[in-house]
């Protein structure tokens, strides 16, 4: 297929777009800069430009939709959601207007209440959790979700969104051992993170797995970045948040079962892969 990556040359698009053309496909990297690569192509566009979307995605049988401001604090709140909202609206729009087959797209695990200050309703937490965004680019990832179930709806094109836990390169595994004497400096994401790897087969599989309308799946790895148990975790941490199944070993908090089932995802690069455990 003929790919569209927005945000192709940030930290999860670079990955994702080498994994697609390792793939086979013919991939345009749509990015406010380029990425520096000699070979594939890149075409700078500002995607909180409507006019200057469509005609990037012009030609593309498929998009997978991951530029925006990356995280909260980062930007002024208002100016965090507004490129994020409106570059996405602009992108399900342009779909539309192109008749794209599909449109894969990063929500982000931050709508489900992270950092977690108010402890959440239950664990694992899963898609049926009541979204909770605590910043301008949480509710910016809401939004988007709402406007991708509207457009699906009136467009028949599947669109499919990402809960993306905290992605990693392999050079960042280095740092792990640094939070382990202390359970509670990664309890505002329930331990979780995500291969940069990952994501791009999450994204790939996404692209071709069979679902209509709009679905959203949590990403993250299986595993904590914790050498203790979850269930230990959990007791020492969150004591009172109640578990809606006995946990096994240091399975991942956020669950990716629905991702699992559904899109075909599988989670096969894991820190302990590059850091001995203790």
């Amino acid at each position: 297929m003929r790919i569209a990556v927005t945000g192709g040359s940030g930290k999860a698009g670079r990955w994702v777009v080498r994994d697609l053309r390792e793939h086979g496909h013919d991939v345009l990297n749509v990015d406010n800069r380029h990425d520096g690569a000699a070979h594939g192509q890149t075409l700078v566009t500002d995607l909180a430009d409507y006019g200057q979307t469509v005609e990037a995605l012009s030609g593309c049988d498929a998009v997978v939709h991951l530029a925006a401001i990356p995280a909260p604090e980062i930007r002024p709140p208002a100016e965090t959601f507004r490129i994020n909202a409106l570059s996405t609206y602009n992108v399900f729009a342009a779909a539309e207007a192109h008749r794209t087959q599909r449109v894969v797209w990063a929500s982000s695990e931050t709508v489900l209440g992270l950092p977690f200050d108010t402890p959440p309703a239950f664990a694992p937490i899963d898609e049926t959790i009541e979204p909770r965004p605590e910043s301008s680019y949480a509710l910016s990832k809401i939004v988007g979700e709402t406007m991708a179930a509207q457009f699906a709806r009136r467009t028949g094109i599947p669109i499919v969104g990402l809960r993306i836990s905290n992605i990693m390169e392999p050079e960042d595994y280095a740092a792990f051992p640094s939070y382990w004497d202390d359970p509670t400096l990664r309890k505002w994401n329930l331990w979780g993170y995500v291969d940069c790897r990952d994501v791009a087969h999450a994204c790939r599989a996404s692209l071709s797995a069979d679902v209509t309308g709009s679905t959203i799946a949590i990403i993250a790895a299986d595993d904590t970045v914790m050498p203790q148990p979850s269930a230990e975790l959990m007791a020492q941490v969150y004591p009172t948040v109640p578990l809606r199944r006995p946990l096994e070993g240091r399975e991942t908090l956020p669950s990716i079962d629905l991702a699992h089932r559904v899109l075909g995802y599988h989670s096969t690069h894991h820190w302990s892969d590059a850091v001995a455990m203790p």
